[in-house]
């Protein structure tokens, strides 16, 4: 799996207005998504500034996607400092995931693994507006996120996403029905069991 990882991602400007949020925190044990975070107009200028910086990384990582492209999702993810989201790798609707950390000054980094077995990982060093981004590929992107045990762990989320998964399923050659069932499942076997198939 390629990695792709930008420091100082964001400018000045829209790093300063995501990391001075007044933020609902979670509880140390728990994860908030938090998808209205900003005004419309700011969203927007988000999406102008680094929309053809990510449809590049696109084409560089996986090209055969390009054409799939349909919307630009944001959102921020509030890790409390005890959680840990398990091994996964990402929904078929995915085509570019990309993480940007935006507080504390220290914290856990995202890990990569070689496989959902892999015990140990390699993670992406925390540092403040660190990019990291990959084009996620069914059964191989495997990753995992995890609080430090002292802060919450706050990070801004930017994805590439399409409408088209049997299409992914398609150019990642994998199955599309086994592909859907992982995608509609897999939230209720985290939200009742806290695993993902």
């Amino acid at each position: 799996m390629e990695i792709k990882i930008f420091d100082n991602f964001l400018n000045k400007e829209d790093f300063r207005e995501i990391e001075s949020l007044d933020l609902p925190l979670p509880k140390s044990d728990e994860l908030k998504i938090v998808r209205e975070f900003l005004s419309k107009e700011s969203l927007n200028r988000l999406n102008d500034n680094y929309h053809q910086k990510a449809i590049n990384l696109l084409k560089e990582l996986c090209p055969e996607k390009i054409k799939l492209y349909d919307y630009s999702d944001f959102h921020l993810i509030l890790t409390g400092k005890n959680y840990k989201f398990p091994i996964h790798d990402d929904t078929p609707n995915k085509l570019l995931s990309g993480v940007i950390y935006i507080n504390p000054e220290k914290n856990s980094g995202t890990k990569f693994y070689v496989s959902k077995a892999d015990k140990n990982g390699k993670e992406v060093e925390w540092k403040k507006n660190r990019a990291v981004f990959f084009s996620r590929k069914e059964r191989e992107t495997w990753h995992s996120y995890e609080g430090d045990k002292i802060n919450t762990r706050v990070a801004l989320v930017y994805n590439l996403m399409t409408n088209d998964v049997k299409s992914v399923c398609k150019i990642e050659k994998k199955n599309y029905l086994f592909s859907l069932l992982r995608f509609k499942l897999n939230p209720y076997f985290y939200r009742f069991f806290k695993k993902l198939i």
